[in-house]
């Protein structure tokens, strides 16, 4: 199929994702269903004919449009896996699998037991090959309301590759399987993607990774979908840490099915301009999500979080929790909503939204909501943006640790409510050295003396 700019068309919407690219890619994935291809050419016209988000638009309230311009991305070269500078998060693992430029580089296969038991952990291309009807059936397969339906579809049109994760009934995996998403070289475009299907009764913890091989500018557009069969236990935990310059968007889909457990955490570091969006449906009774995350913005950083809990089957519960630490002149948006419908009675559902505000000339917006169409239920959210503690500060300094030392350190105070739901020791020393990393690169305040 030929996919053409009208002449009404403004080249502006599509930037550097002509259709001249997107008929690229498409021959590059040539070899794979009809039925996904299809998909993606109704994507492309999709993204195409949707306007850039407006100033007017309240999904976009607080955040800075001027950045999202799409022109100059190109599809990135292939990067051999010795040219990565990979540094793995160290925990063990029961597999792993490294993408750079959308391309698999390298992988771990999963133990021959897990095997042959039915787990499988390969990527989206091996999948939609072997496995095309479970794909089908949850690739994708959830709308994306809070916002982003312009890049989503675009993530859908130019999504090469990806990780695939099948569970089967009642498997538990001893240890986390591990997924690393690279971009390397100016301008490039990137499309990360990880699939995960936990069936009944099953248990399963995903590490995803998200990284600049290089400095350059970057356009990272990713997604995940989560599926928790009845009675699954699925920990997702992933970070990010693009380079400076890098425009990301990351999107989250989770479905909890009946006594399901999902736990999510995202940490976000790296990016100019990072838009996250996570959508959890708690869809029959005994579901339970926890939605958590942590932030740390310096310079002018820009992090917006938009999250929508919505509860459709009684006697469901979910809790949020994101945390952010400001330095600097950065900035974060938070906008969340919970949703009851009107047969999830017995709902109980919490929204929490903490800002650390490390310099006065860092801002914090927070938007919680709720919108609850059921009469038993128990339901609260609240938001803060505060300084950290004088006296605390004042007492770390007197014994003679530098500030930007103290700072870390009441930082980090401030994280491990979150930071210690997790179960894994070693996820949460990992994500620990990738804060200190993050502080040690942010410019560290002059000293002042007391």
């Amino acid at each position: 199929m030929s996919v053409s700019a009208s002449p009404s068309q403004p080249v502006s919407l599509l930037g550097g994702f002509t259709p001249e690219l997107f008929a690229a890619h498409l021959a590059g994935v040539a070899h794979l269903p009809a039925w996904w291809l299809d998909r993606k050419r109704a994507a492309y016209e999709r993204f195409a004919s949707l306007p850039l988000p407006k100033r007017t638009d309240e999904a976009w309230r607080f955040a800075t449009l001027t950045g999202l311009t799409l022109d100059g991305y190109v599809r990135p070269a292939a990067v051999p896996a010795g040219r990565l500078g990979h540094v793995p998060v160290g925990v063990a693992k029961s597999g792993r699998l490294v993408f750079a430029n959308n391309r698999l580089v390298a992988r771990e296969q999963v133990a021959a037991a897990l095997a042959e038991r039915g787990v499988v952990f390969g990527t989206i291309q091996e999948a939609l090959r072997t496995h095309g009807d479970l794909v089908k059936a949850h690739l994708l397969a959830q709308p994306s309301p809070l916002g982003s339906e312009k890049f989503t579809a675009l993530h859908t049109a130019l999504l090469e590759d990806g990780a695939f994760i099948y569970v089967p009934r009642g498997v538990e995996l001893p240890a986390p399987l591990a997924i690393y998403h690279y971009a390397q070289g100016a301008q490039s475009a990137v499309f990360p993607h990880t699939l995960v299907i936990a069936e009944e009764g099953s248990s399963a913890t995903v590490v995803d990774c998200f990284r600049s091989a290089d400095a350059q500018r970057h356009f990272a557009c990713g997604q995940n979908d989560l599926h928790a069969g009845h009675g699954a236990r699925l920990t997702y935990v992933a970070a990010q840490t693009w380079s400076r310059e890098t425009l990301s968007f990351q999107f989250n889909s989770t479905i909890a099915r009946r006594d399901a457990a999902v736990q999510s955490l995202n940490l976000h570091l790296g990016g100019r301009q990072s838009r996250h969006e996570s959508h959890s449906q708690l869809q029959a009774p005994g579901a339970h999500t926890e939605m958590l995350g942590l932030t740390v913005a310096h310079g002018t950083q820009e992090f917006d979080q938009r999250t929508l809990q919505i509860h459709q089957a009684p006697n469901t519960s979910s809790n949020l929790l994101y945390k952010n630490a400001l330095l600097d002149q950065s900035k974060t948006i938070f906008s969340g909503l919970i949703v009851v419908d009107p047969d999830a009675q017995k709902t109980d559902a919490y929204q929490g939204n903490r800002n650390l505000m490390l310099s006065d000339d860092a801002e914090a917006n927070s938007l919680p909501g709720l919108e609850i169409q059921a009469n038993d239920v128990r339901c609260t959210h609240g938001a803060t943006s505060s300084r950290i503690d004088p006296e605390q500060e004042f007492y770390l300094r007197t014994r003679g640790i530098r500030q930007a030392d103290a700072d870390e350190l009441l930082t980090f105070g401030f994280f491990e409510e979150v930071l210690s739901k997790l179960a894994s020791e070693p996820l949460h020393d990992a994500f620990r050295d990738l804060i200190k990393a993050k502080f040690r690169a942010a410019p560290r305040p002059a000293d002042h003396q007391h």
